[in-house]
């Protein structure tokens, strides 16, 4: 079976063509996982998030693409967004922190989350949930595309009037 009928079989949802692909696939794109250094998940959990994005968003294959291109553009952002999800964790000591002493800045960042949540929720629907898909989930203009069903750059667009929303709100406070 070519590329272009094996694609067109998976947006489909056939059972048999989701089942080669994983026999097909699993292998490869595990020794594509294992380059990578995690300290939670293992390789296997984002192969097997790849295999349910692949049929989670069949719709949005390219029958013109290589399958085993697509695969592994998926099993890369997603191992990529998840180490800079990872990388963003800030590793607390216990020891450094008292407590039963409140330190009066905990509270100030609190009020300054909540605005920040509030000047989110000012926005339109659809500049708050590509904002939101942006900068809180990490999700690539790519990726909120594909989503969305927008263009890149209407989403490029939608980011930076929220962020220039946002920005004159916290300057006006």
């Amino acid at each position: 079976m070519d590329n272009r009928k094996f694609i067109l079989s998976l947006k489909k949802g056939n059972e048999a063509s989701f089942r080669k692909a994983y026999l097909d696939y699993y292998d490869k794109l595990i020794n594509i996982a294992r380059r990578f250094n995690f300290t939670v998940l293992t390789p296997q959990d984002f192969v097997q998030e790849t295999f349910l994005r692949l049929y989670n968003k069949r719709e949005l294959l390219h029958e013109d693409v290589l399958l085993d291109k697509q695969l592994f553009t998926i099993c890369k952002n997603i191992i990529i967004n998840h180490l800079n999800r990872e990388n963003k964790i800030i590793q607390l000591d216990p020891l450094q922190f008292d407590m039963e002493q409140e330190d009066p800045e905990t509270g100030i960042f609190e009020e300054r989350r909540e605005k920040f949540y509030s000047f989110i929720n000012m926005l339109p629907e659809q500049q708050q949930k590509i904002f939101t898909l942006y900068k809180l989930e990490n999700l690539s203009y790519k990726e909120i595309a594909a989503i969305t069903e927008l263009s890149e750059k209407t989403i490029a667009n939608h980011i930076y009037l929220a962020s220039k929303f946002i920005r004159k709100k916290i300057e006006d406070r």
